[in-house]
């Protein structure tokens, strides 16, 4: 099957089943603005810090911050119940290439265990070599365990995954698309949308990236000389990525083996998933791992920061298709004096979500917030940057899918060095993108305002 169908065909199975009950979203005005304490909870690899501990450590690592930081890491702790986790050292991976160089270098060097969990893994070049090194680690006796969606995979032969388990890989394929197939609770409509590799419990890689060569190509991204126009089937992707060292390791580890757990993969060979970990870095990181009938943590993690945004909401969003209460308050941002910039898709592997994102075009651009959509790739990242300091990387797009139906993965780190890489890169997409003014929207063709209407009679189920 043609992969860029597999996200119609799977709207359509959702919207058949209807799935049961439509959950809805937490209320935007129950969210916390007030702080109960002046400091976050932090946590290391010994265990939680105390309020002295604390103080000192975010005096020195936030000393020269921009606005209050300690204010809305608290916020974030009240509205997701999730700590901050200290010492991490965080590499920004910025594309395809750099992404897939940096995990197989770290599976070579594997030599207790991999953990793998992705949305998509594709039989193509990219996917034959991530495979085969996979089985190369399992006869050099590193155990293997690999977990990947049936709908992400419809489009990938079974015989691809049967090899790498005849190779003594353990293989999950999470809610089978065949409910016979299946073990304990099945849903079509829950899928696991997460991309998450642990190598020997020490390094951990998690952002938007599957196991595809849609990914592996420059994108022209970097490229000094830009296409003067755009063929949506030759170009690359543009998505982001994040290798983590350090004591927030183990918390990405724990939500691997949860999800193993909960799909009934079977007993996981015995090994060292949980080494001591020592600092590596200064970073505070928040994981936000979540599933159906969780809190919501990443939309609330998302919403209270840009609620609580003093200077620049600048967001970047492969398949933005939101509801009222972010649309209110990305306009409440940018009426109070807030630089609030979109990068959004100019080209699209699936026109039915641009189309539904673009319904709220006008009332964003009427309200102040400025909108920008990447010309030279497919946008696949799911990134912000606020105020300079509080970033955002993960799987998870801006739709009611990621917020109610998927298992989603994102980190928030809230470090002003950080940060500016994520300007960098946010400015790098605003040079390759063209941006939309209210004038020239409300002058677009009758067609497009028709699939715009359209699409969002589907936007629950998308």
């Amino acid at each position: 099957m043609n992969k860029h169908r597999i996200k119609w065909w799977f709207a359509a199975l959702a919207l058949i089943g209807v799935m049961a009950s439509c959950r809805t979203l937490p209320e935007a005005d129950k969210l916390p603005d007030t702080p109960v304490k002046a400091n976050p909870t932090v946590e290391n690899a010994k265990g939680t810090l105390s309020k002295a501990q604390t103080a000192a450590l975010l005096q020195r690592r936030w000393a020269n911050a921009t606005g209050d930081l300690k204010q809305l890491a608290v916020l974030e702790e009240q509205a997701t119940g999730l700590p901050l986790i200290a010492g991490n050292q965080v590499q920004l991976l910025f594309d395809g290439p750099a992404t897939m160089r940096e995990m197989m270098a770290a599976a070579r060097n594997a030599t207790n265990s991999i953990n793998l969990e992705t949305y998509i893994f594709d039989q193509d070049p990219i996917g034959l070599q991530f495979a085969e090194l996979l089985m190369e680690k399992r006869r050099q006796g590193v155990t293997v365990n690999v977990m990947y969606d049936s709908v992400g995979t419809l489009g990938t032969p079974q015989v691809f995954f049967d090899r790498m388990r005849e190779a003594g890989i353990n293989m999950v394929a999470f809610n089978p698309v065949n409910p016979a197939k299946a073990k304990g609770n099945w849903s079509i409509n829950n899928r696991d949308h997460r991309k998450l590799m642990v190598v020997d419990g020490r390094v951990a890689f998690t952002g938007g990236i599957n196991i595809s060569a849609d990914y592996a190509n420059s994108s022209l991204f970097r490229s000094r000389s830009k296409p003067s126009k755009v063929d949506k089937n030759k170009v690359g992707w543009r998505d982001t990525h994040v290798k983590i060292e350090g004591p927030a390791v183990a918390t990405l580890q724990w939500a691997f083996v949860n999800a193993w757990v909960r799909q009934e993969g079977g007993e996981l060979a015995q090994r060292d998933y949980f080494p001591p970990l020592s600092p590596a870095g200064d970073k505070f990181v928040r994981v936000l791992a979540t599933e159906p009938g969780s809190h919501s943590e990443i939309y609330k993690s998302l919403m209270v920061a840009i609620n609580e945004a003093k200077k620049s909401v600048h967001i970047t969003s492969a398949y933005f298709v939101p509801d009222q209460q972010v649309v209110d308050a990305l306009i409440a941002a940018a009426k109070r004096g807030v630089d609030v910039k979109l990068v959004l898709p100019g080209v699209s592997d699936h026109g039915l979500v641009m189309y539904a994102g673009q319904a709220f075009y006008e009332q964003l651009l009427a309200g102040g917030v400025k909108i920008y959509q990447l010309q030279v790739a497919v946008l696949h990242a799911k990134t912000a940057v606020i105020d300079g300091a509080w970033s955002t990387i993960g799987s998870a797009n801006i739709d009611r899918r990621s917020f109610i139906h998927n298992y989603e993965l994102n980190i928030v780190v809230i470090d002003p060095a950080f940060g500016r890489d994520m300007e960098s890169a946010f400015n790098e997409d605003l040079r390759d993108s063209k941006e939309v003014t209210l004038e020239a929207w409300r002058d677009r063709p009758w067609a497009d305002r028709v699939k715009e209407w359209a699409a969002r009679l589907t936007e629950y189920w998308i």
